[in-house]
């Protein structure tokens, strides 16, 4: 991380800013970011005060008011900032999920078939995410690589889902 040590409450509250943030293109309120991550408003503000401190987030006073990442939040959390980044879609039991954006996939275990893994970096939510969800990502732009898992668990501090993979398909088409 950019030489900047976060917590991980911190890192979870910088992570839920950044994928509110780029949903609604706005200033986030506390009271979603302590909705979203499940705690008290409270924990936030006095998070935020730290996080102002340490120049990742700025606030935004009035009625339309919250909190911005700024540019060493994207950094700290190394994540590329980028005006429209690809969109890798993601299905969710069969749902595509409208607010969220793969953004990285590792696959982690590859040399055993039957215990084929991969992590699934999000952009947006996962709240709504849970273990035993069947979960489709892709087809990547690069490589038209699709993948078809289980949720086996999941990292809410990095945004990662952990996936069982069940199938892979390459090269796929966008419409498949």
């Amino acid at each position: 991380m950019s030489g900047i040590e976060l917590t991980a409450s911190q890192q979870t509250i910088l992570q839920e800013l950044v994928n509110s943030y780029r949903e609604s293109d706005s200033a986030v309120k506390g009271e979603r970011i302590a909705e979203e991550i499940d705690r008290s408003a409270g924990t936030i503000r006095n998070q935020m005060q730290s996080l102002k401190a340490l120049q990742l987030v700025e606030g935004v006073p009035g009625p339309k008011g919250g909190y911005k990442p700024t540019a060493k939040a994207y950094d700290a959390l190394q994540i590329q900032q980028m005006d429209r980044s690809a969109e890798v879609n993601l299905h969710h039991n069969g749902e595509h999920v409208e607010d969220a954006n793969v953004t990285e996939i590792n696959l982690t275990s590859v040399h055993h078939p039957e215990k084929c893994r991969a992590e699934i970096y999000l952009q947006g939510s996962m709240s709504e995410f849970e273990p035993g969800d069947t979960i489709t990502a892709g087809p990547t732009p690069s490589a038209g690589l699709q993948i078809i898992g289980t949720i086996d668990g999941k990292d809410e501090t990095n945004n990662v889902l952990v996936l069982v993979i069940d199938d892979m398909r390459a090269p796929v088409e966008e419409d498949e």
